[in-house]
């Protein structure tokens, strides 16, 4: 009895994977936390992917895309609380998840800058934006109120991280922050009363203080001011 003769390949190399949208997005986030969001870009991608750029509009559309994407991948690691069980800490709740929130972005500030100009809508980020209506509500925040926070307070978030983005060396932002300081000591009393007055509160606090409160300032506010009632109509 002869035995059945197994086919080999004349492949150098194994068969590729599939390529598919998951696939894409781990490669691009992998990319971007050892090299920089600047570094993923469709060529570099498709290399990785032992593919050619024009397949991977398939799965994503453009480059815009393409970070919403990885942005819903890193919102994986943020623990989501449930409004309902909340309680009398809403707002704690609120505080610590947005900080959270900012806090993955202050890791990649180049993504910050690129959300600041996109509306993500990836599964994560409408669990994100669904959570933080509930913890308003929970907090008896009126529903319009809230709707229009949830965009304030996520806007807020990332545009802190994105700030930090576009500081240069480390070096060099220092001195700029050094120089803002020595000018605002250096201003004259009689010219800039009102800096003398708060002259040292003016850079008081940590940083994750100062984050903080500026959550809770803008929580009260979106909890006590109405939105504007709607136009009338033009017809």
């Amino acid at each position: 009895m002869s035995l059945r003769r197994v086919p080999v390949s004349r492949r150098d190399r194994p068969a590729k994977p599939p390529l598919s949208r998951a696939g894409a997005v781990t490669v691009a986030l992998q990319i971007m936390k050892d090299e920089g969001l600047d570094r993923v870009t469709m060529r570099r991608l498709a290399t990785e992917l032992d593919t050619g750029p024009a397949s991977l509009y398939v799965y994503v559309q453009n480059m815009a895309e393409l970070h919403g994407a990885i942005l819903d991948e890193l919102l994986a690691d943020l623990t989501l609380p449930d409004p309902d069980a909340a309680g009398v800490r809403w707002r704690e709740e609120l505080i610590g998840l947005l900080t959270a929130y900012t806090q993955v972005l202050l890791d990649q500030p180049g993504l910050a800058r690129s959300i600041l100009a996109l509306r993500p809508s990836g599964p994560r980020y409408v669990r994100l934006i669904d959570t933080l209506l509930g913890l308003l509500h929970a907090g008896g925040v009126p529903v319009a109120q809230a709707a229009w926070g949830v965009d304030l307070l996520l806007q807020h978030g990332t545009a802190t991280a994105a700030e930090h983005g576009v500081r240069r060396e480390a070096t060099e932002a220092q001195a700029e922050q050094d120089a803002f300081v020595e000018a605002l000591n250096e201003a004259a009393d009689g010219d800039c009363p009102n800096i003398a007055r708060a002259r040292h509160e003016l850079f008081s606090g940590t940083g994750a203080q100062r984050l903080s409160w500026m959550f809770t300032a803008m929580i009260a506010g979106i909890s006590t001011v109405a939105v504007p009632e709607p136009e009338p109509s033009a017809d």
